[in-house]
């Protein structure tokens, strides 16, 4: 049996796509193989959303084929569609494939002949319709991600992956349907709707289809237990949006609003299209909707121009809005963004010392929202015999053996930086 490796970079997309493409080499008779171990053929998905992804890409791509110098390396995903001539002159690299007709990877490295390399990248700005894969996302695990939509037509100053991944394509709700359907036979608990820009979903389609219509169709699958949702534009909560969500229990208590600064004037360099006022309007929407919501977010220190006193302003608004959990990115230029030109780049010592800072604050948000449930019986989806997280996504670490993928009643004891630590164990 041939063997095939795989390594993922970058964000839930990726993984549902390397998901989607183990499904197709193992209908192919492959055998999945770990990264490091020897195998016949080895694909990298790649990130570029950073220039820092971009490094750890090409890390991977070094030194893979030392393991057998027989193998094809495969290179593929959002690096590979904007650097497909850069990754060119990397000797080890076989075949460039972009972020769209990796539906045929297998036939393309069944192909391939060992004496030239292969670049396969179209013109992703032209492509419009939705990529099906013809499969499902193979997973043994008790979450897993699927994929609804693909492309962005934001454009926001700072990022590349609008150029990456081209304009806005949904799938269909039927063909979604279909592979939760296929998916729940392996006993997943929990599913997570996932794009590059989920808050498009269906405009494409359709002005009568958007996101929530697909949530209220996917409510009606009986062995799902759970509904999580990827990262949220702030300005898909409106009424009725939240009038409509609230029908619809499987849906987890836990929604990621990308803000990014808490700056007005910031968001206008940034191109984001809602001020710090429009966004505590969204979140205060939820709150007052949604019983024991938990709120996660983006932010970026350090963009160009960005002042000391813009900086304050974002910290205040973060801790006026007190997410449960906050990701802080430093500022990093992106060759081909409109940002990357922009005068006043912040030097690297005031991204450093305004990164810690957010940290500190996101740090002590989440030991506050994680800490009132201590006491309390709450529910966590175990995904492993150790760990597991709840509705509202507080990661819980329980002190003795679980039973996997299984949602139980525990109740939390004490709080480590690592999650709440558990005790308990009813199986619901």
């Amino acid at each position: 049996m041939r063997k095939v490796a795989f390594y993922t970079l970058g964000c839930k997309v990726n993984h549902y796509e390397t998901n989607a493409m183990m499904d197709l080499f193992k209908k192919a008779d492959y055998e999945i193989v770990d990264f490091e171990d020897i195998a016949d053929v080895y694909v990298v998905n790649t990130c570029t959303v950073t220039n820092m992804s971009d490094r750890k890409s090409r890390q991977m791509m070094r030194g893979t084929k030392d393991r057998n110098k027989d193998s094809i390396l495969c290179v593929v995903g959002c690096y590979a569609q904007i650097a497909k001539d850069e990754l060119f002159k990397i000797p080890d690299v076989d075949i460039i494939l972009g972020t769209n007709d990796r539906k045929n990877i297998v036939q393309v490295v069944e192909n391939f002949k060992k004496d030239e390399k292969l670049c396969d990248v179209n013109d992703i700005m032209k492509v419009r319709s939705y990529e099906e894969w013809g499969g499902s996302a193979y997973s043994e695990k008790s979450r897993v991600e699927i994929k609804v939509q693909d492309g962005c037509d934001r454009y926001c100053s700072y990022c590349i992956i609008p150029y990456a991944r081209g304009p806005v394509r949904s799938r269909t709700i039927d063909d979604v349907y279909k592979e939760i359907l296929e998916v729940t036979k392996n006993n997943i608990q929990e599913i997570v709707l996932t794009g590059i820009h989920i808050s498009s979903y269906g405009k494409d389609i359709s002005k009568e289809i958007r996101l929530i219509d697909l949530l209220e169709k996917v409510q009606d699958i009986e062995s799902i237990k759970r509904i999580r949702l990827g990262s949220l534009e702030p300005t898909i909560i409106t009424p009725e949006f939240i009038s409509r969500i609230q029908k619809i229990p499987k849906l987890c208590n836990h929604f990621h609003l990308s803000l990014q600064s808490g700056s007005n004037e910031t968001l206008k360099r940034m191109n984001r299209r809602y001020t710090t006022e429009d966004f505590f309007e969204r979140v205060n929407l939820l709150r007052n909707a949604i019983p024991e919501v938990a709120l996660t977010t983006d932010i970026i220190v350090g963009f160009p121009g960005e002042t000391d006193e813009e900086f304050e302003e974002t910290y205040k608004f973060l801790d006026k809005v007190s997410f449960s959990k906050m990701h802080i990115f430093k500022y990093s230029p992106r060759k081909g963004t409109p940002a990357a030109t922009y005068p006043n780049q912040i030097d690297g010592t005031i991204k450093e010392m305004r990164s810690k800072r957010l940290i500190a604050l996101s740090n002590q948000k989440e030991e506050e929202f994680a800490s009132q449930y201590i006491g309390k019986e709450i529910e966590v989806l175990f995904e492993n015999e150790f760990e597991g997280h709840t509705t509202n996504y507080i990661k819980c670490i329980a002190n003795h053996k679980m039973e996997a993928n299984t949602i139980q009643k525990v109740i939390p004891t004490y709080y480590t930086k690592d999650g709440l630590i558990v005790n308990g164990g009813n199986e619901n």
